[in-house]
C-alpha cells in the first residue's frame, strides 16, 4: 500500500463524533504498548492543551499487581476510573480542555469516564495484538510487562462507532501523522 493510501485511512470518526460538536477533552485509548503517551503528549503539544497520565493516576497497590503479571480486576480498577473520571469532570465544570492517557479498555469504563457527554471523546489507538507485541517488548521502564498484552486483548472491547464518541486511529501509521490528522479533523467540527 502506498503512503498516501495509509495516511487516508489512519483516521476514522465515529458517527456521533461527525454529528456532534469539537469536544473538549481527550481520552486517547487501547491496549498497552500502543502508543497513547506518545500520541496524547504530540496532540497536546499542537493543541496547548494539558495531558495527564493516566498510569500516575493508579494506586500502588494497581501498580505492584501489575508489575507483578497479573491482571487488574474491575474491582481494581474502579478508583483509577473515578480520578481520571474527576479530572474530566473538573474540566468540564472549568470550562478548559484537556488530555487524559487511559486504556479505557471496556465501555462501561468510558461511559464512567465521559459521563455520556460529546464533549468527552475516545481516540482509540487501533492496532492488532500482531502489531503492538513488538513495541510493548521494546519499552523500557514500564511497570507493565509485555506478557500482559493478551490480558488487555481478552478484556479489550472496541468502541462502537455509531453510538460512542470516538475518533480510531491506526497504530501502523507514524505518530506524528496520527497525531497532526487527528488535530486537523478535530479543528474541522464546529466549535
Amino acid at each position: 500500500m502506498c503512503n498516501i493510501d495509509q495516511q487516508t485511512v489512519s483516521v476514522s470518526l465515529s458517527r456521533r463524533l461527525r454529528q456532534g460538536k469539537r469536544p473538549r477533552v481527550l481520552i486517547v485509548m487501547g491496549v498497552s504498548g500502543c502508543g497513547k503517551s506518545t500520541v496524547a503528549h504530540l496532540m497536546a503539544e499542537r493543541l496547548g492543551w494539558p495531558v495527564i497520565e493516566g498510569d500516575d493516576l493508579h494506586t500502588a497497590h494497581n501498580i505492584a499487581k501489575m508489575s507483578s503479571g497479573i491482571p487488574l480486576t474491575d474491582e481494581d480498577r474502579a478508583p483509577w476510573l473515578e480520578r481520571i473520571a474527576q479530572q474530566v469532570r473538573e474540566w468540564g465544570a472549568a470550562g478548559q480542555c484537556g488530555i487524559v492517557t487511559c486504556s479505557s479498555l471496556k465501555r462501561k469504563y468510558r461511559e464512567h469516564i465521559g459521563g455520556g457527554s460529546q464533549d468527552v471523546c475516545f481516540v482509540y489507538l487501533k492496532g492488532s495484538r500482531d502489531d503492538i507485541a513488538p513495541r510493548l517488548g521494546q519499552r523500557m521502564g514500564h511497570f507493565m510487562p509485555a506478557a500482559m498484552l493478551d490480558s488487555q486483548f481478552a478484556t479489550l472491547e472496541e468502541p462502537d462507532m455509531d453510538d460512542e464518541v470516538v475518533m480510531a486511529l491506526d497504530v501502523n501509521a507514524a505518530q506524528d501523522h496520527l497525531a497532526e490528522q487527528a488535530c486537523a479533523h478535530l479543528s474541522g467540527l464546529p466549535a
